[in-house]
């Protein structure tokens, strides 16, 4: 819609990282879903829930524009802290602890999700 990045290469490689973490995070969320599932309808079924994250937090609309119940969600889950990170990567603006809280938030996701995924596999086995 005609933003123009000013970063550079290494904000670029950021956000790739940052991203690919995220995705890997939901990933392993999907996988628990799939192994959890009776049919591949509900395990699709999950998929509803994700795609609402980036709705309910600052990626549209700045936050403190909320109503109270949805802005201490949206303020409190990982694709605030993500989204906030990339676009101060892309604005060439100081990312300040916004960057640690999404990496923490992608990594601890990731690291119980494949917890309780080894878990499922292994009760269905």
């Amino acid at each position: 819609m005609g933003f123009r990045s000013t970063a550079g290469v290494l904000p670029w490689f950021a956000v790739v990282g940052i991203l690919g973490l995220f995705t890997l995070a939901m990933t392993w969320i999907a996988v628990i879903a799939g192994l959890s599932a009776k049919s591949a309808d509900s395990a699709g079924a999950f998929a509803f829930v994700i795609h609402l994250l980036p709705f309910i937090s600052s990626a549209f609309v700045p936050t403190d524009t909320m109503p109270k119940v949805i802005r201490f969600f949206a303020e409190n889950q990982p694709v605030t802290s993500i989204v906030n990170v990339i676009r101060a990567l892309l604005n060439n603006q100081q990312v300040g602890s916004d960057i640690w809280i999404a990496l923490a938030l992608c990594i601890g996701i990731m690291v119980i999700a494949y917890i309780f995924a080894l878990r499922v596999y292994k009760k269905r086995r």
